[in-house]
């Protein structure tokens, strides 16, 4: 069986106006408790669409996105774990969880 490949280019254009900007935001999670897992998919389905078990995939414009972040500390509990990824020229990463942000490291190849 072949599976389908398909590709999406998302482009991130400076020349729109901020308010009529959209982005690519990626949430991933890890919650152990079933009800405030369900929860919170539920949530994030109102923003956008599951493409795993524990990963949403959203194209939102600022206010929006602003919103979804916002409600999601009402939700998770101490032990939790969410990342939101903003997709753009700058990506922006907000982490709730104990799993650090990755470091960024200078490689230099000589």
């Amino acid at each position: 069986m072949t599976l389908k490949y398909r590709c999406r280019v998302f482009n991130f254009d400076d020349f729109v106006m901020e308010q009529r900007r959209k982005y690519l935001i990626v949430v991933i999670y890890d919650i152990t408790d079933n009800p405030r897992r369900t929860r919170l998919s539920k949530y994030l389905e109102g923003f956008g669409v599951r493409v795993q078990k524990s990963a949403f995939e959203c194209i939102l414009d600022q206010a929006t996105y602003e919103r979804l972040l916002a409600g999601i500390p009402g939700i998770i509990q101490s032990g939790d774990f969410v990342r939101v990824y903003k997709l753009t020229g700058n990506a922006d990463i907000r982490v709730w969880g104990d799993v650090p942000l990755t470091a960024d490291t200078e490689v230099v190849i000589i």
